[in-house]
């Protein structure tokens, strides 16, 4: 496993709007760590380290929190972001949660599905359907995927690709009740007549 990226916080002691507005003054971003036996720790981090962090790691990779106490004392702890509030007019972060893992269990994320490639049928007159963007996926946290990448070039006229088939990396399984379609090659018309 490589080694976990880290972003330094510190506890927060100060709350409420006012308190929140004047750390957003000083470039700085209110947040809570919720740890993985469900306590809830108030924190603030600078804001630049924040967005470089959240572009390499987005909402599905692990990373270190490194926490500092009120003592000046620092732990570090593996968390994901859980949840991200920006502001309308700046883009920029107004609140941000991140959750501890075990990093020895399995967790359960929603994951971006980008599809790559020009099928072989769209080539002779298919057209190719995506029916979904994103898939919960379980694996444990180093193993999650930032996004899944489906190569649908090899993808003929009639083929579909469903979430049970999707290729996906070691470790990595999809999370589903019905073995729904994500992408399909058909021709136009007789999708048409077999309606």
């Amino acid at each position: 496993m490589a080694e976990l990226k880290t972003l330094s916080v510190k506890k927060r002691t100060a709350f409420g709007k006012g308190a929140n507005r004047r750390l957003r003054a000083e470039a700085l971003v209110p947040g809570v760590y919720y740890t993985a036996d469900g306590q809830n720790i108030p924190v603030q981090m600078p804001e630049l380290p924040l967005v470089k962090m959240y572009e390499q790691v987005g909402r599905t990779n692990v990373f270190q929190l490194e926490l500092e106490d009120e003592n000046g004392a620092k732990t570090l702890h593996p968390v994901f972001v859980w949840d991200a509030q920006y502001s309308p007019v700046k883009s920029t972060f107004t609140h941000i949660d991140f959750l501890g893992v075990d990093l020895d269990k399995e967790i359960q994320v929603k994951v971006q599905v980008e599809y790559a490639g020009t099928p072989k049928g769209v080539k002779v007159g298919g057209k190719m359907e995506t029916y979904r963007d994103e898939v919960v996926l379980a694996a444990k946290p180093a193993d999650m995927p930032r996004k899944l990448v489906l190569d649908v070039t090899g993808m003929e006229i009639g083929q579909t690709i469903r979430v049970s088939t999707m290729p996906l990396p070691e470790g990595v399984r999809p999370v589903y009740k019905s073995d729904y379609t994500m992408v399909s090659v058909f021709m136009e018309g007789a999708e048409a007549a077999a309606e």
